[in-house]
């Protein structure tokens, strides 16, 4: 469509627009927020009065529609509305940030150079640098939400007018808008922006299943709107009878998660059940909102039968967004299931507005105060330890999405976890320390291993031992951000101290074979072993995964005249090829593929359609003819495969064979001296970095049997294991058994 007005009707257009953002703001603008809000505008006009969007019409409307949305939308006040118009001035403009504190003061300064910086980042790069730039914008909500907020609604007005971009940056934007920002909405509460996000990322990246669904959705809408009458007159009459003021809405499902139904089901359009809900809305006081609601459930299950397995009390115990409703399944006429959603006036609010309205309610003015207490709500989610990107952002999406459960500790104090946590993600929950000492757990009376999966309702009592130490195999079935960023941690220090015992090691062993200690000896030897830093060379020295067999051979390659000459010519020759290609041979820190919780060592293939290499995030799928296929997680085959054959789908990941761990049964047998078994499980938990799995013993007369299940990270470990457990006084044989 061209874009071919005059000058004075563009003007009258800005003018219409600029009033219509004041008309219906969510709070109530004094009149010192409307000398605010046009003085950001007036500023913003004429900072981008030569700008042009990519339709032709003034770049000054996309800032009006992004300030919009963060009035009416997300219910911000004057700063956030004027930091809205002023998102791109610095980014586009001469203007600086200390022109904007300058002008504006030190808060709305704050979140536009947030806004800019965020800006920056979103450039055509390699998924690790997006990851970054992703994780770099989520920690500014530490600096202040509204960052994210305003950076949200930017991109939903974005969203909304991309039909003029090349379709390439359509899919690009799209993907990424179904990333991180629908999520994002999602966990702040903003579940009307969060559904057109979502239907709009999905109009971009599966149009065609996004128009089908829409055609049906629209081919249905009579019959869904008659339905939703023949539904509500059956509850009016009641509802009136008790009083209650009320109103009765329908709401369809979003495009996005009837497809998401459809490919998690493997279901057709028609097969969909639950297309639409309805949702009940109430007047209703504070003191009373509860009780009214449940009354309302009486009201309606009295009429039709409830589905008992569709409960939600998000009243009784709210999300941490501060969502709050009554959703019950009902079935209704026809045998069709309904979902019918209670909530008060307030309830529905937030749910609506999310941040703004939670703290409108909860302190009882239209201020922006209270960041810092919603924010500590978010916390858990954006705590990361030292770990990379590509994780970061990972973990961070698990906790955007992730539905809650509700657990108890044994004094009866409430914890909220997402779903799927376990035993060990509840101890984390409780105190990092705590968690890096837990031993296991007793859930509802009952001793049960780390990765037991809570349910609501759980009690769970948490058992600690100063022995026991986080191996990798946690990593595996915590799903807390906050646990994999102190077991990352804590293994990273663990690796520290092997390596730094290595490095002596090391050095006392160069010694032994007359080679001096110094930065070429130890970058010979990085390059030797193909590994890619000190830091790998003396981790494997401490682990024994580098024994002498192999400091030999190296010690036998320097003292090669023949060999250094050669080299040396082929350095001066053809230096800048050699360095090209060195990197090439070195091998990655993930060079081995397991596959199940049991890491099994499987024969496989690389699938073709994505490519994967070593260090990917990758999943096996089981073919009929050609045995195990390696894709990667984000392979443009992998939603249909795991939506559709998700029994053929394997758990696989890359590891570094040098800290892979393997189980080991020893046999044990001496004289039965006392504590014997005590000084055992002493010296494998606490000298060497091991894991016991099980233990049994056996006694017969003053002879002592046992069998112990370890894990070890080599032969050589396995053989210093055993020198050691012969030192215990009483004990005269060990034996691996196979």
């Amino acid at each position: 469509m061209t874009y071919n007005v005059t000058i004075e009707e563009e003007n009258k257009e800005i003018a219409n627009r600029y009033k219509d953002l004041l008309k219906g703001t969510y709070q109530t603008l004094s009149e010192s927020d409307k000398v605010l809000i046009r003085k950001a505008f007036d500023l913003a006009l004429e900072a981008h009065s030569d700008q042009r969007r990519k339709t032709g019409e003034p770049y000054i409307f996309h800032p009006i529609a992004v300030a919009k949305i963060v009035a009416y939308e997300i219910g911000l006040g004057a700063e956030s509305i004027a930091a809205a118009l002023l998102h791109d001035v610095v980014e586009d403009t001469p203007y600086t940030v200390n022109d904007m504190e300058r002008l504006f003061g030190e808060t709305i300064a704050k979140i536009v150079s947030g806004l800019t910086k965020i800006s920056k980042l979103n450039k055509e790069q390699d998924a690790s640098i997006q990851a970054e730039n992703f994780r770099k914008m989520l920690l500014t909500l530490h600096d202040d939400v509204r960052v994210i907020l305003i950076k949200i609604a930017d991109r939903l007005h974005n969203m909304q007018t991309m039909e003029s971009m090349p379709g390439y940056k359509q899919v690009k934007i799209s993907s990424e808008t179904l990333y991180i920002y629908a999520p994002l909405a999602h966990r702040l509460g903003l579940y009307n922006i969060k559904t057109e996000l979502e239907d709009l990322g999905l109009k971009y990246t599966e149009p065609e299943v996004f128009n089908d669904i829409k055609e049906n959705l629209n081919a249905n809408k009579d019959e869904q709107n008659a339905y939703i009458e023949r539904f509500s007159d059956n509850i009016r009459e009641n509802l009136d009878k008790e009083g209650f003021s009320y109103k009765i809405k329908g709401r369809t499902k979003s495009i996005y998660s009837i497809r998401r139904k459809m490919r998690a089901q493997n279901v057709s359009f028609d097969e969909v059940y639950d297309k639409f809900a309805i949702r009940i809305i109430y007047d209703s006081d504070l003191n009373n909102e509860k009780f009214d609601a449940w009354k309302i459930y009486s009201i309606i299950t009295e009429q039709y039968n409830p589905n008992p397995l569709r409960l939600r009390d998000w009243i009784t115990n709210p999300k941490t967004t501060g969502y709050e409703s009554l959703h019950i399944t009902v079935m209704g006429p026809g045998g069709n299931w309904v979902e019918v959603q209670i909530r008060s006036n307030r309830m529905d609010e937030i749910a609506e507005k999310g941040y703004a309205a939670h703290f409108k309610y909860k302190q009882g003015n239209q201020n922006e105060k209270g960041l810092e207490t919603w924010l500590d709500r978010l916390k858990d989610s954006l705590e990361t330890g030292n770990i990379n990107a590509v994780d970061f952002v990972e973990d961070f999406k698990l906790n955007l999405y992730s539905e809650e459960i509700f657990v108890f500790t044994p004094k009866g104090e409430l914890k909220t976890l997402p779903k799927g946590a376990s035993a060990l993600d509840f101890a984390f929950s409780i105190h990092t320390d705590i968690g890096l000492k837990c031993r296991g757990a007793k859930v509802n009376g009952k001793l049960t291993p780390l990765d037991t999966v809570l349910g609501s309702g759980d009690q769970v009592e948490v058992l600690t031992s100063n022995v026991k130490k986080p191996n990798n195999r946690w990593l595996e079935f915590v799903v807390t951000a906050r646990a994999r960023a102190r077991i990352r941690a804590s293994l990273k220090e663990e690796e520290k101290g092997i390596a730094e015992e290595g490095k002596v090691l090391l050095t006392r062993k160069l010694r032994q074979l007359k080679i001096p200690f110094n930065d070429k000896t130890v970058n010979d030897l990085v390059r030797f072993n193909k590994l890619k830093t000190s830091f790998d060379l003396f981790y494997r020295v401490g682990t024994g995964t580098i024994e002498n067999s192999e400091l030999k051979a190296f010690a036998n390659q320097r003292s090669n005249s023949i060999y250094n000459f050669f080299k040396n010519k082929i350095q001066r020759n053809g230096g800048n090829k050699k360095g090209k290609e060195e990197p090439d041979e070195l091998t990655n820190n993930y060079d081995l593929l397991v596959f199940g919780k049991d890491e099994e060592k499987l024969e496989y293939k690389l699938s073709k359609c994505c490519n994967p290499i070593p260090g990917d995030k990758v999943f096996g799928f089981l073919t009929i003819n050609d045995g195990i296929k390696v894709h990667k997680h984000d392979c443009p085959n992998a939603i249909s495969m795991q939506s559709n054959y998700a029994y053929r789908v394997m758990f696989a990941k890359w590891i570094d064979s040098s800290k892979q761990s393997f189980k080991v049964t020893l046999k044990i047998s001496g004289e039965d001296k006392l504590g014997i078994l005590n000084h055992l499980t002493r010296l494998i938990s606490g000298n060497s970095n091991m894991n016991i799995y099980n233990i049994n013993s056996v006694t017969r007369g003053s002879i002592f049997q046992g069998k112990i299940t370890i894990d070890v990270k080599n032969k050589t470990q396995l053989k210093k294991l055993t020198e050691n457990i012969l030192k215990i006084e009483g004990i005269n044989k060990v034996s691996r058994v196979d």
